[in-house]
């Protein structure tokens, strides 16, 4: 018994990965001036330094997100995105996803608490696919970076892709091959939002207290998706560390090859959307194979290995976590395909 209560109290996974996190913050810092530049020490620093300040506000973002969702009750989630057996509730979704500026370990935050709150399988794939380099901030620099046209492109397509596998995911679910969201609600008959809102502000007790057990809350609930997070910066670290990124800029052409590569550069090196829009825009520009540029916003997506495990702790069921890739993948080299061969960057 005291050994369970240990267990569930200190998280080795996310104890290691915040102490060498912190500790290689602390080298780069301190004495990451004095290290020599090439060497893997100095890599491994700066990256987990670069990929820190990178991505501070998207996590910080996606606590106080938690921290709101937590305290709204459920049936305003699912007023605001649609009863989950219909179709509408998948756009929805997928626009929620599109339009949430935050980047993509933000979004994992809020995707669980979705679920935990009742939205369909459907509805958490469609939000996690559409959004994780989606986010307007994002939009722009794409923009910048490759254009309006491509840009608008990429976006249009994630959303097809998004919202595809959404409708595919919840048809799994009826047929009974992938477990159902025991969370989910129907909406008391005559619900109405604003009304309902109304009512529930008014009653709602506001004191400094109150915000505080609120955010601590948040910061619990935020455990499960920030030990894969801080895990995935430690990885994808000793990958940057190891794996010169100008070795991708010039193998991934656009053949099949290239884009096998691609998909598996993406799986191993995505771990935040804001690294990956600059070497996807590299993948145009440099490499010209705008399919593989495409391939490797959206692959990452579908195989990062922190979105992997927060899916299976989050539902507690491993085929939903192996669906997202088998189910999202071959759309994803289909559209690569097409874009390579029909429409090259000028």
């Amino acid at each position: 018994m005291q050994s369970s209560t240990h267990h569930k109290r200190y998280d080795s996974l996310l104890l290691v990965s915040a102490s060498l996190i912190m500790l290689a913050y602390g080298v780069h810092l301190t004495v990451g001036d004095t290290l020599t530049h090439d060497s893997v020490l100095a890599q491994f620093t700066h990256s987990v330094f670069e990929l820190v300040n990178v991505m501070w506000w998207g996590v910080l973002m996606g606590i106080v997100m938690i921290t709101l969702l937590g305290q709204i009750p459920r049936a305003f989630v699912m007023s605001v995105l649609g009863e989950n057996q219909s179709g509408n509730g998948i756009l929805r979704a997928c626009l929620a996803g599109v339009l949430l500026d935050l980047c993509s370990h933000g979004i994992l935050m809020v995707a669980a608490k979705l679920y935990e709150r009742g939205a369909s399988i459907g509805q958490v794939i469609a939000f996690l696919v559409a959004s994780p380099w989606n986010s307007f901030s994002l939009t722009l620099i794409l923009l910048a970076l490759i254009g309006w046209s491509w840009t608008l492109a990429f976006v249009a397509l994630s959303m097809m892709i998004a919202i595809t596998t959404g409708f595919a995911f919840d048809a799994l679910v009826r047929k009974g091959v992938l477990p159902s969201n025991p969370n989910t609600i129907s909406l008391p008959q005559g619900f109405h939002f604003w009304s309902e809102a109304r009512e529930q502000l008014r009653n709602v007790p506001w004191s400094l207290s109150l915000i505080t057990k609120a955010l601590l809350q948040g910061l619990r609930d935020s455990r499960m998706v920030l030990r894969w997070i801080l895990f995935g910066i430690v990885l994808a670290s000793v990958v940057r560390a190891s794996v010169p990124v100008t070795v991708f800029e010039s193998l991934f052409a656009p053949t099949m090859i290239g884009l096998l590569l691609t998909m598996l550069a993406a799986t191993v090196i995505e771990v935040c959307s804001e690294g990956s829009a600059p070497i996807a825009a590299d993948l145009m520009n440099r490499a010209g194979a705008s399919g593989n540029s495409f391939a490797f916003l959206m692959g990452g997506v579908a195989t990062d290995y922190t979105e992997f495990m927060i899916l299976k702790d989050t539902t507690a069921s491993w085929r939903i976590a192996l669906a997202l890739p088998l189910l999202t993948l071959p759309q994803i080299a289909a559209l690569a395909i097409l874009l390579n061969t029909l429409a090259p960057p000028p």
